[in-house]
């Protein structure tokens, strides 16, 4: 992943009482956590939800290269994050339908990836077309077919990008 997302962001204030949150360790087989110096309100700094489809189109993988940060102009699944109370499969359908323009039904879970200082974990299943017509659209400036021998390896825009990809190449091609 970018390493836009290896830092996690400074929060300084409780979101409870206001007052100043400190870095203190409160359990020693824990890591730090942000803690409230006024009314112990414990910050926990949970992970983002990510969910994304990888399909075939026309007898190749469809990707779509990046129109936003991070890794702008990269080839990526559709995807995105997930929505508080959504779940996880219903936002991979929303995000591929927002992002290429088609319909997917999904087939089956591919994987589930999470990195070492990434607060993004990344859930991929594999998709059928089942209405639309594939073109960019949000965050997207185009949207490809790529036969799995031409899938541009080193213009993906992340690690998990690359490790589904594969994955599904292994498992169904």
């Amino acid at each position: 992943m970018s390493s836009t997302f290896e830092k996690p962001p400074e929060f300084r204030y409780c979101p409870k009482c206001g007052n100043e949150l400190v870095i203190k360790r409160l359990k020693h087989h824990e890591p730090e956590r942000m803690v409230c110096k006024a009314c112990d309100f414990i910050f926990f700094q949970d992970p983002k939800v990510a969910a994304g489809t990888v399909f075939e189109s026309d007898g190749g993988l469809v990707l779509l290269r990046r129109a936003i940060e991070p890794a702008y102009g990269k080839w990526v699944f559709p995807g995105g994050f997930v929505d508080r109370g959504e779940r996880v499969p219903d936002a991979a359908i929303r995000e591929t339908r927002e992002e290429a323009s088609v319909d997917v039904t999904i087939r089956e879970l591919i994987d589930v990836y999470s990195y070492a200082g990434s607060p993004i974990v990344v859930i991929v299943y594999a998709a059928e077309i089942c209405g639309g017509e594939l073109r960019a659209a949000d965050e997207t400036l185009e949207a490809k077919v790529f036969e799995p021998s031409a899938i541009p390896w080193d213009e993906l825009a992340f690690r998990s990008t690359t490790e589904a990809v594969t994955a599904y190449i292994e498992r169904f091609l």
